[in-house]
């Protein structure tokens, strides 16, 4: 298993489960999600020293909520994020400059490639989730050169 990590924050990204693309040169990698729903806080009782059979009626126990969200997002427990143009355009330019930054002490043949291409796909995309027509597939877009690398 290969486990991608952001090359910034170092937080885990996503695993090589998901079905993973390159797309634009080998630049970026478009990484496939699905709309999923999950059941949270379903704990029964018994799981948490009660006895049904003396404290009251079977089968109540606490309350549960189903949350719906992209398997990636939630497996990986990243957060989604909503951005007016102009705040994203900042928040975009930061990071090309942060990566930019760690290219030129671990990859320095890559920085010219990357913020070539970078600025020219920021200009094109202006997002990071792409949707499907269909609802249910999203794919999550990430820069390669932001990313680190680790096999499991």
């Amino acid at each position: 298993m290969i486990i991608y990590w952001d090359l910034i924050s170092h937080d885990e990204m996503f695993f090589n489960s998901y079905k993973i693309q390159e797309i634009t040169d080998g630049l970026r990698l478009e990484v496939e999600g699905k709309i999923v729903n999950r059941t949270e806080g379903n704990i029964f009782d018994s799981l948490i020293g009660g006895n049904a059979s003396t404290e009251g009626p079977e089968g109540k126990g606490t309350e549960s909520t189903v949350i719906t969200g992209v398997d990636t997002v939630m497996n990986h427990h990243l957060q989604e994020t909503s951005f007016t143009k102009e705040a994203y355009n900042k928040c975009i330019k930061d990071y090309m400059k942060s990566i930019k930054g760690k290219l030129e002490e671990q990859r320095p043949k890559r920085v010219k490639p990357f913020m070539t291409g970078a600025a020219e796909q920021i200009k094109w995309h202006g997002c990071s989730v792409d949707y499907c027509e269909d609802g249910v597939i999203r794919y999550m877009i990430f820069f390669k050169d932001g990313l680190e690398m680790e096999k499991c």
